[in-house]
């Protein structure tokens, strides 16, 4: 079950500090349960990946906000913000868009993060997104170009592809899904 309550980013804000997943999207508060543990395995997994693959910057992983505007604040499972990013680092959140976005799909949020999120990191300017599906072990990777996310690719075990954003580095998606 998923709580869904109206509020304002200023009441976000005021909420108690905690590492459950909660979210403000179009004004409204979703809090999810904790992450299947393929999706924790997922995240492990990429964040290693990650750390060699950065060229600068900060990565970060959830639970962390990020400030997109009143309505919307949102925490991506896996995030990147390059030394020249239009991302502000603060000391209690991110605000602007990352410029590399990592949804791990779970049953309780791969709608969400195909469609709402989708568009918000769309909207806000993320330079690419990363949509990880750890059961049907798949990565489909869209770029911002013009405005709009296109796509760039579903890729699956034993299949690599380019990261722009990382500075054209090869990622290799058997080194996400680990057996």
């Amino acid at each position: 079950m998923v709580l869904n309550t109206r509020m304002t980013a200023k009441a976000f804000f005021e909420l108690p500090e905690t590492n459950i997943p909660t979210e403000l999207i179009d004004g409204e508060l979703i809090v999810s349960p904790a992450p299947i543990p393929d999706h924790q395995s997922a995240s492990i997994e990429l964040i290693f990946l990650l750390k060699g693959l950065i060229p600068n910057g900060k990565l970060f992983h959830a639970p962390i906000d990020v400030y997109l505007d009143e309505s919307n604040i949102v925490q991506p499972d896996i995030l990147w913000v390059a030394q020249d990013s239009q991302c502000f680092i603060g000391d209690k959140r991110l605000e602007g868009a990352p410029d590399l976005v990592i949804e791990i799909l779970s049953p309780s949020t791969a709608r969400r993060d195909k469609n709402k999120k989708f568009l918000l990191y769309e909207k806000y300017g993320a330079r690419e997104y990363w949509l990880v599906d750890p059961q049907a072990q798949y990565v489909e990777v869209w770029r911002l170009e013009e405005g709009k996310f296109a796509p760039k690719g579903v890729f699956g075990p034993g299949d690599t592809f380019i990261s722009v954003v990382l500075a054209d580095q090869s990622v290799d998606v058997s080194k996400i899904f680990k057996l």
